[in-house]
């Protein structure tokens, strides 16, 4: 089941769907015909079905030459929400402890120093 906003977007989308259809002079069966499907169908898509699959909207959408259209819906360059989140989720600058222990170590050895882990009775820490 779908949600009130959803309902009304699709509604108007069928809507949308229906008045480039008219402009264009096609009738629903024609255009059923070029893009792959039946007329029941292109007449529920214009009603605002949620039944009606995105491929068939594709379909339709080639034959009215909008398919462009298509993929500008959730342009990831456009999202600024879910661009500002993943900003927040990425690692911040710095050493890791690992990393500074690796990068300790490799110095105190670089030094000659290779001793300063063991105390003078041998015992390692």
């Amino acid at each position: 089941m779908s949600s009130p906003k959803s309902r009304s977007a699709l509604k108007q989308l069928g809507n949308d769907l229906r008045s480039a259809r008219l402009r264009r002079g096609i009738s629903v069966a024609d255009l059923a015909v070029r893009a792959g499907t039946s007329a029941s169908t292109i007449t529920r898509l214009e009603k605002g079905d949620s039944g009606v699959g995105i491929g068939t909207l594709s379909d339709v959408l080639v034959v009215f030459g909008l398919i462009d259209r298509l993929t500008d819906l959730i342009d990831a360059r456009k999202d600024e929400l879910g661009m500002a989140l993943d900003a927040e989720r990425l690692p911040r600058r710095g050493r890791s402890s690992a990393g500074t222990r690796r990068a300790g170590s490799r110095q105190s050895q670089s030094l000659g120093n290779e001793g300063d882990d063991t105390d003078q009775d041998g015992v390692a820490f």
